[in-house]
């Protein structure tokens, strides 16, 4: 029995180095274009009804982060139909290399806001551009099993937080568009990179 269970647990390790080394196609255009859509209507929408937007803080967190559920919900969904189409029976062992990639920034980024909700409330003016510094540590993670492109797409991330954090230091406040524009164009652009970045489209 021990040597069945260490059989299987070698066969475990060579699936997921297999996985860890393979290019993963399971990220969908169509779910990742949406969302980028979305922060842009959203950002829209916020600009025209949240005339204090921008001082009024809990309200507008609570829209984006609304937003971004929305947004990963539909991605994970779409992910794991089609992982289980492209990569057939490694795409538990994908999945999970993928989620392993990009869930070290999205737990610093949950806890980075609640910190800054209960430790820095004037200084929240920050969390867009922080966010998008964050989100381009997690795209630079993933950049070894995706098409070489979506290097580009973490340098937008990275400019875009840099640029929001300069531009609101003046007036201090929360923007829709320092949300919207960053990650509209940055979700449409990983779309595009998906559509087109691998040398065969899955």
């Amino acid at each position: 029995m021990t040597d069945l269970t260490q059989a299987l647990a070698e066969i475990s390790e060579i699936r997921a180095q297999v996985a860890r080394g393979t290019q993963f196609r399971g990220y969908g255009p169509t779910s990742t274009a949406v969302s980028g859509t979305l922060a842009l209507i959203v950002a829209a929408a916020q600009a025209v009804l949240m005339k204090e937007g921008g001082r009024d803080v809990l309200p507008f967190l609570a829209v984006w982060v609304a937003t971004a559920a929305v947004s990963v919900a539909l991605a994970a969904f779409e992910t794991i139909v089609r992982s289980r189409r492209v990569h057939s029976g490694f795409a538990a062992e994908m999945i999970q290399s993928a989620v392993e990639q990009f869930l070290p920034a999205t737990i610093v980024g949950l806890l980075l806001t609640g910190v800054m909700l209960f430790a820095a409330p004037k200084e929240l003016w920050m969390l867009p551009g922080l966010w998008q510094l964050i989100f381009s540590l997690g795209v630079f993670a993933s950049c070894r099993f995706l098409p070489r492109q979506m290097f580009a797409v973490g340098l937008w991330y990275l400019a875009c937080g840099l640029t929001c954090l300069m531009i609101a230091s003046g007036p201090r406040i929360l923007s829709p568009w320092e949300m919207g524009i960053p990650f509209g164009v940055g979700q449409l652009l990983v779309a595009a990179v998906l559509r087109y970045g691998f040398e065969e489209i899955a």
